[in-house]
């Protein structure tokens, strides 16, 4: 794996239509591929909460870089 990936943390948000700073974030890969298996319940359903709420309440997700370790 590139180096530079390894020092990033990535991150796919769901903003909020309606709210201004109101979103979700979960943890990805540098593809946007969340592990579900690897997420709290809570979190797993925020996450399927947040892609049903597409465009009625989020916008389409976007894949961040949080910086780096």
């Amino acid at each position: 794996m590139n180096t530079s990936l390894q020092q990033q943390h990535f991150e796919i948000r769901f903003e909020s239509l309606f709210n201004p700073g109101r979103a979700l974030s979960f943890p990805c890969d540098d593809h946007g591929h969340v592990d579900l298996d690897s997420l709290p319940t809570r979190a797993k359903q925020n996450y399927y909460f947040a892609r049903a709420m597409v465009g009625k309440d989020f916008s389409p997700p976007a894949l961040c870089c949080s910086g780096s370790f």
